[in-house]
C-alpha cells in the first residue's frame, strides 16, 4: 500500500516537473545577462528595461491584452446565455443547431476556422467596405473560438445547481430576473470566473487566428513573437513570457484568496 502511494506521488511529481520546469527556466532566463538565449551569463535586469523600451513589443502586448479582455468578457456573456438556454430549456426551436454550433469550434482545426473567418471578412469588406483587418476582426475571431469553451464550462456548472433554491426564491416573491441575478449567477460565479480566465488565456495565446486576421499596424503579441522566432529569439521575449507568468500567478492567487474568504464567511457562525 505504501509503495503504491509512493509510486503515485513520484509519478505526480514527474508530471508537475514536466509541466512547470520549462516555465521556471523561462523565468530564470529572463534575468540572463547574456545575449544568447541558451547561454547563461549571470543575473541582470537590463532585459526588462529593454523590453519596456521596445515600442513594437509594447504595442503588440497592449493590443493582445485589449483583445483578450474584450474577448473574455463578451465570450462569457454570450456563453452564459447559450449555456442557460441549453441547460434549462429542454425543447425549443433551433436547440440542436445551437448545440452543434457551440461544439463545432471545439473539434474543428483552428486553421480551418481562421481561413473561414478570413474569407468571410474579405467578402464583407468587398461588399460593405468594412471591416478592415485589425482589432475588430481579431476580436470576432477569438470570440467565435472562446465562446464555445465558456459555454461548456458554464453549462456543466448550471446542470449541478440545485433548482429548489430558485423555486424557493420565486415562492418568496422574487421575479425571474431577480432569481437569475441573485440566485443563479451567485451559484455559478466560480464557473464564470474560471470561464473568463480560460477565455482570456486562449485569446492571449492564439496565434493562427491572429495571424490570419491581423493587418498592418495591428500585430498581436503571439504573431510578433512567432515572426521574431524565425530570425532568432531575443532575451526580451523571455521577459514577456516571465511577466505573463507573474500576472497569471497573481490572478490565481487573488482568486484563491477571494474564494477562501467566501468559504470562511459561510462557515462562520451567524
Amino acid at each position: 500500500m505504501n509503495s503504491g502511494r509512493g509510486f503515485a506521488r513520484a509519478w505526480m511529481g514527474l508530471v508537475y516537473l514536466f509541466l512547470y520546469l520549462p516555465i521556471a527556466v523561462l523565468v530564470v532566463y529572463s534575468f540572463n545577462a547574456s545575449r544568447m538565449v541558451t547561454v547563461w551569463g549571470g543575473w541582470t535586469l537590463d532585459w526588462y528595461a529593454a523590453a519596456v523600451a521596445d515600442r513594437e513589443l509594447m504595442r503588440a502586448l497592449g493590443l493582445s491584452l485589449n483583445i483578450a479582455l474584450a474577448t473574455a468578457t463578451v465570450s462569457v456573456l454570450l456563453g452564459t446565455l447559450a449555456a442557460f438556454a441549453l441547460a434549462r430549456y429542454r425543447r425549443f426551436a433551433g436547440k440542436g443547431l445551437l448545440n452543434l454550433m457551440v461544439n463545432i469550434p471545439l473539434v474543428m482545426p483552428t486553421v480551418v476556422i481562421a481561413l473561414a473567418l478570413l474569407l468571410f471578412f474579405v467578402a464583407v469588406q468587398k461588399a460593405l467596405g468594412f471591416p478592415h483587418k485589425g482589432f475588430f476582426t481579431i476580436f470576432i475571431g477569438h470570440t467565435v473560438m472562446a465562446m464555445s469553451y465558456a459555454t461548456v464550462v458554464v453549462q456543466s456548472r448550471l446542470k449541478e445547481v440545485d433548482r429548489s433554491l430558485e423555486e424557493a426564491a420565486m415562492d418568496l416573491g422574487a421575479r425571474p430576473l431577480q432569481v437569475f441575478r441573485l440566485v443563479t449567477l451567485a451559484s455559478i460565479s466560480q464557473a464564470l470566473v474560471s470561464a473568463w480566465l480560460l477565455c482570456f488565456s486562449l485569446s492571449l495565446d492564439e496565434v493562427v487566428i491572429s495571424a490570419f486576421l491581423s493587418g498592418p499596424g495591428s500585430t498581436p503579441l503571439p504573431v510578433l513573437i512567432f515572426s521574431r522566432a524565425r530570425l532568432g529569439l531575443s532575451p526580451t521575449i523571455h521577459v514577456v513570457g516571465a511577466v505573463t507568468v507573474y500576472l497569471v500567478v497573481l490572478a490565481v492567487a487573488a482568486f484563491g484568496l477571494l474564494m477562501a474568504r467566501r468559504s470562511l464567511r459561510r462557515a462562520a457562525p451567524a
